[in-house]
């Protein structure tokens, strides 16, 4: 049994890395883009003139999902992706956050909404799972988080 926990493990690390490279393409072909000598139209693009590219990527996305076209998601998510990151690092660009402080804060969100996953926290039907949600939220708000 131990020695199947450590093929899992291991095999996560190499996912996980493989993961990471992927995105680290992107970035540097986003930046490569967006940097001197890159491509006009990416250079000129600010987040509000992403906003009509993020909303048609989207609508494309949630018409993949209802034809229930595995190919076509996956590259509509790639898309958004690709828009999201553009957003992302136009914000980096000008020192106001970076992706990787979008990760961070994503992640510490879905931790502390999810205290019946990750904490001690019970509950014992959908109904309390969404209270339990809205509580949470009510008091990030208060809190400014």
């Amino acid at each position: 049994m131990c020695h199947l926990y450590i093929i899992f493990q291991l095999q996560n690390l190499k996912t996980m890395a493989n993961i990471h490279s992927h995105i680290e393409a992107l970035l540097s072909t986003i930046r490569t883009l967006r940097g001197k000598g890159g491509c006009p139209w990416d250079i000129k693009q600010t987040p509000d003139s992403l906003k009509k590219y993020l909303s048609e990527e989207v609508d494309e996305l949630i018409q993949a999902i209802d034809n229930k076209d595995p190919e076509n998601i996956s590259e509509e998510i790639g898309d958004i992706f690709y828009v999201l990151i553009m957003i992302a690092e136009i914000y980096a660009d000008n020192e106001q956050f970076s992706l990787q402080d979008c990760f961070a804060t994503i992640n510490a969100k879905l931790i502390r909404r999810h205290p019946h996953v990750f904490a001690d926290a019970t509950v014992n039907n959908e109904t309390e799972l969404r209270q339990q949600w809205e509580k949470i939220k009510k008091e990030e708000k208060k809190q400014n988080i």
